[in-house]
């Protein structure tokens, strides 16, 4: 077994999940099999009650672990299944700590984080590793050289890599080139600092990262090399992309990153075949349509919080030779402003997940438009359950109509709290979460789009339609075009007539990549092209 650990310097936000993602996608494509793994320094058991303005996305696994939104990466590009083995955080370690010295497992010892919290992580790594049957662990140390949180993450595999001996670990350290624009020039001091920070601890890093907005010429290289004690070849240029995230494993393959780490590791591989990467590229840079999507939520001005289903969205138009252009439109501006002044020009709506109360009247507004206006809409979670409201009230005339989420006092409660929900105290991890089957109806849009009766979608949430107004709604023409097997639960519902009104209570973004669109998004985006141009994209070969 091969151990590869990345560490990130200087300032956070750097793209080490991404920087990791992209090397296992390398290494992939040589023929090893990878598995990925995320330590979280922070004390919460997992992101799962962390606002989306302070983490970003929860990105939900099969299993139903919630997690660091860099697991989406790690899923994007590769091939590798993750569960809740995959993220750990100081919180689980400390916690499970803890439970042994209830238990007597230290048997009387003083608990302390050398050797106990460092053991707990090592044993984390090695579960993983053994349960994969991996070639290669790569773990992403999360944080900055520097933070007292990490500081037993880095001990831990500092003690690790002298365990499992030399050709076995190899380090990687990302770190920022700032551009002192009135000097004109790159400067290699916070990265100097960094690594000196990382060799007090007793890592030397073997593969320098530096992220840079200007390339690498060879002096700073040099002086890198020199300064951190890396050969010249190991450091890697990591320049911000020009088009898209998916460009990295190209970028890094053209520094030999994976020709370098495979040399440390003592690994002979073949080299990696990126061709269908390339072919990715090229749609991404120079597709054959284009369409706008405008995408209807409460957290806009964070990147991070729709990840994923901006991710989703891109994969819709590779599968289409589409580009994508997003049109991030906040919910708040859409209850006060003129719905067909704000989504002119765009091919289609799509309203995201999300909790509180807040911006909902817009994303009611916009579900209300689409609908009325035969704009393609895709709804996901609180998305399907905005349709449902909407068509609640402007269709059925069931006045108040709402989410006892949102109102608990609504006359009309056509989304309710889940029964299993009615006594969950603790908020953390008590949502119906995780991968869960869906029957879809013959004849449906859904049922086309994925063409199987039987599906499985991972899901994150705790209100639900409410089946007390099912007959009500299937007879105005409303389409329960999937449902639990038992028919317990609404997990699909669409709109016949419409060009392409879909939404799920499940969250299919989180099962979507480049090279393996999600159903839904690919026929959203071909929709949605087929609205501003008045004909349907021709069918991928």
């Amino acid at each position: 077994m091969k151990y590869i650990f990345v560490t990130g310097g200087v300032v956070s936000s750097l793209g080490k999940g991404l920087t990791a993602a992209a090397l296992g996608t390398l290494l992939e494509n040589r023929g090893l099999k990878v598995a990925l793994q995320k330590f979280d320094p922070y004390l919460n058991l997992d992101p799962g009650t962390m606002s989306p303005f302070q983490h970003g996305e929860v990105y939900v696994l099969d299993d139903g672990a919630e997690t660091d939104l860099d697991l989406g990466h790690y899923e994007r590009f590769t091939s590798t299944k993750l569960s809740r083995r995959n993220n750990t955080t100081s919180g689980q370690v400390y916690q499970q700590v803890l439970d042994n010295e209830r238990g007597g497992v230290y048997l009387g010892k003083t608990v302390q984080v050398i050797p106990h919290v460092t053991d707990e992580i090592q044993r984390r790594i090695t579960v993983l590793a053994e349960e994969s049957k991996a070639d290669i662990l790569i773990t992403e140390v999360g944080g900055t050289v520097g933070d007292i949180e990490g500081l037993p993450f880095l001990e831990a595999i500092r003690e690790f890599a002298q365990e499992a001996g030399p050709g076995n670990v190899c380090f990687i350290h990302v770190t920022y080139i700032p551009f002192i624009k009135a000097a004109g020039e790159l400067k290699t001091k916070p990265t100097q600092q960094s690594v000196a920070k990382l060799r007090e601890i007793g890592i030397t890093p073997n593969l320098l990262v530096c992220r840079c907005e200007y390339p690498l010429n060879k002096e700073i290289r040099q002086k890198l090399a020199m300064f951190c004690n890396v050969p010249f070849e190991a450091v890697i240029e990591e320049k911000d992309v020009d088009h898209s995230i998916y460009e990295v494993p190209l970028m890094l393959q053209r520094e030999r990153t994976d020709d370098l780490v495979c040399k440390v590791l003592q690994i002979d591989a073949p080299p990696a075949r990126m061709t269908h990467w390339q072919d990715i590229i090229r749609k991404l840079i120079a597709p054959q349509h284009r369409v706008r999507i405008g995408v209807v939520g409460k957290y806009i001005e964070l990147q991070d919080a729709y990840k994923s289903v901006y991710e989703a969205l891109i994969h819709g138009g590779i599968a289409n030779d589409c580009g994508v252009q997003i049109e991030q439109i906040e919910a708040e501006d859409v209850e006060r402003g003129d719905p067909a002044k704000m989504f002119k020009g765009l091919g289609g709506l799509l309203v995201p997940g999300g909790f509180g109360d807040r911006g909902i009247e817009g994303k009611i507004k916009a579900a209300q438009y689409a609908r009325e206006n035969g704009l393609p809409y895709l709804g996901l979670c609180l998305g399907m359950q905005i349709a449902v409201i909407e068509f609640g009230r402007n269709v059925l005339g069931l006045k108040g109509a709402h989410s006892t989420e949102f109102d608990p006092h609504t006359p009309h409660p056509v989304i309710d709290l889940q029964v299993s929900q009615k006594n969950v105290r603790q908020l953390g991890g008590t949502m119906r979460l995780g991968s869960q089957p869906c029957l879809l109806q013959p004849g449906t849009l859904a049922r086309k789009l994925y063409g199987a009766d039987l599906i499985h979608e991972r899901h994150r949430h705790r209100f639900e339609f409410n089946n007390a107004y099912r007959e009500q709604y299937a007879a105005a023409g409303f389409t329960f075009a999937g449902t639990t097997p038992d028919n317990s639960l609404v997990e699909v519902i669409e709109l016949p007539g419409h060009p392409f009104f879909i939404a799920s209570q499940y969250h299919p973004e989180f099962l979507s990549k480049p090279n393996q669109p999600h159903p839904l998004f690919k026929g959203f985006i071909a929709a949605a092209h087929e609205r501003l141009h008045a004909k349907p994209l021709p069918l991928p070969a």
